[in-house]
């Protein structure tokens, strides 16, 4: 069979379909299988000890939706989805003993620890560092280019920060927010110029309120980062990603 020819769609969701039933594989269901549902029998991998799921109700969809693979079974969402799953985590965070805290004080500092997802979704709580994990989380599944930023003011005080999601859909550019409850929407964008640039002049005019030395404002955007790290470790986790220069944009 020449797989081109046939227009297979590699990389997308092609269908939707109910999963009623997971069967152990014997020998006589191979036999039977390989006997009477030959075609089914050759695109699969039936092997005594394997399991093989029955679907019902398939129905191809009119757009196939371009995604990541992952093995065994898991969750696809869109953007509008993930913004409805974030409906009920409250701004806040969790400190070393896993107590929760709704308003960031004196203590953030030396306490605050970073949470898993799940961490995320059990105590409903999270900065926007914890935030943009479950994001991340969240849109996996999509193959649409996604990263993240860390945006920070050094000074000698305090460092104010903001971390926030990425993603390319469509040759558009999208900036995902959520745990920034003023600009709380998925906002559209012609490119990563114009995206950036938008998010840097709306955190020197609300975070900072254009009091702010240019010098100490920088931008980097980093990777996944381990879960229960500290502040100062999460500082440094960003710090350590690729600098975005703030003049090229």
């Amino acid at each position: 069979m020449n797989l081109i020819e046939n227009n297979l769609n590699f990389g997308y969701i092609i269908c939707k379909c109910n999963l009623v039933d997971c069967v152990y594989m014997t020998k006589e269901y191979i036999k039977n299988m390989k006997k009477n549902n030959h075609q089914e029998y050759i695109c699969g991998e039936y092997k005594e000890g394997r399991y093989a799921w029955i679907l019902d109700n398939i129905t191809p969809l009119k757009k196939p939706i371009k995604a990541k693979g992952q093995l065994n079974i898991w969750s696809f969402y869109n953007e509008l989805e993930v913004m409805e799953l974030m409906k009920n985590i409250e701004y806040g965070w969790l400190d070393k003993n896993g107590n929760k805290h709704l308003v960031v004080d004196e203590n953030y500092s030396d306490n605050y620890i970073l949470q898993s997802p799940k961490e995320i979704i059990q105590n409903k709580v999270g900065v926007c560092w914890d935030q943009v994990e479950l994001e991340r989380y969240y849109l996996k599944g999509n193959d649409w280019n996604i990263r993240t930023y860390f945006i920070v003011h050094y000074d000698d005080d305090k460092c104010p920060t903001h971390t926030f999601l990425t993603f390319e859909k469509d040759n558009e550019y999208y900036w995902f927010e959520h745990s920034w409850e003023m600009f709380r929407k998925i906002h559209k964008y012609h490119n990563k110029k114009e995206l950036l640039t938008d998010i840097k002049k709306k955190f020197i005019i609300n975070e900072l309120h254009n009091q702010y030395n240019p010098s100490n404002l920088f931008l980097y955007e980093y990777k996944k980062p381990k879960f229960h790290i500290s502040t100062q470790e999460f500082f440094k986790h960003c710090e350590e990603g690729k600098q975005i220069d703030f003049d090229q944009l």
